[in-house]
């Protein structure tokens, strides 16, 4: 069961918050210290860059902003001091965090960069790889080709060094024949020769 807020109740608690907005205001107003610290702190909201940064150290500087727009007399001055440094303070935790971070982001980018290079540098490496390998296989190809055609000439000669002996051995043997018949023909030719001369002899021997 809802518990149903009186109506004046309720625009109090407005009017209070709306009091509390504009008190801020009023005090920058009565005070130049408080205005000109305040806008330090608007200035590191702005920014996009340290808007989210230093948060604790932005929230203790406020507090101390608002305790000197509320200080009054002797303790106006310990206040003052207080504000300026921890909006000083805000400042400076703030700015650090934007290097740490961009600190960060440059390491982050540097490693991805390392690993960059080291994945080019073996994309290379496996590419040199690959044309040391082909030119290893032309190289092989070319040698057992230049094997294969060495052993074909070889084989070539061979055979041709034993068709020119067996040509030779022909040759020679057809040689040889011809002068044997040549051998033959001649001593026939004696024969012949020697007969006919000794047949007028034995004519003259008969009385």
């Amino acid at each position: 069961m809802k518990t149903s807020i009186p109506r004046a109740l309720t625009v109090a608690l407005l009017l209070t918050a709306a009091g509390l907005q504009a008190e801020p205001a009023r005090a920058e107003e009565k005070n130049p210290d408080v205005a000109r610290l305040s806008q330090r702190l608007r200035t590191l909201d702005a920014n996009a860059d340290t808007a989210g940064a230093a948060a604790y150290e932005r929230l203790q500087a406020r507090q101390s902003v608002d305790a000197l727009a509320a200080a009054k007399g002797k303790a106006r001055n310990m206040a003052l001091q207080i504000a300026e440094l921890r909006v000083q303070t805000a400042e400076i935790a703030a700015r650090n965090d934007v290097a740490r971070r961009e600190v960060d982001r440059l390491e982050r980018t540097r490693s991805d960069l390392l690993v960059e290079a080291s994945r080019q540098d073996a994309a290379r490496a496996r590419q040199e790889a690959e044309r040391l390998r082909i030119q290893a296989q032309i190289q092989a190809e070319e040698a057992m080709r230049l094997r294969e055609q060495a052993d074909q000439e070889a084989a070539a000669r061979q055979q041709a060094e034993t068709a020119l002996d067996d040509v030779a051995g022909s040759q020679a043997a057809k040689l040889k024949a011809a002068r044997q018949r040549q051998a033959e023909l001649a001593r026939r030719q004696a024969e012949l020769l020697g007969t006919g001369k000794d047949k007028p002899e034995e004519a003259r021997a008969k009385p």
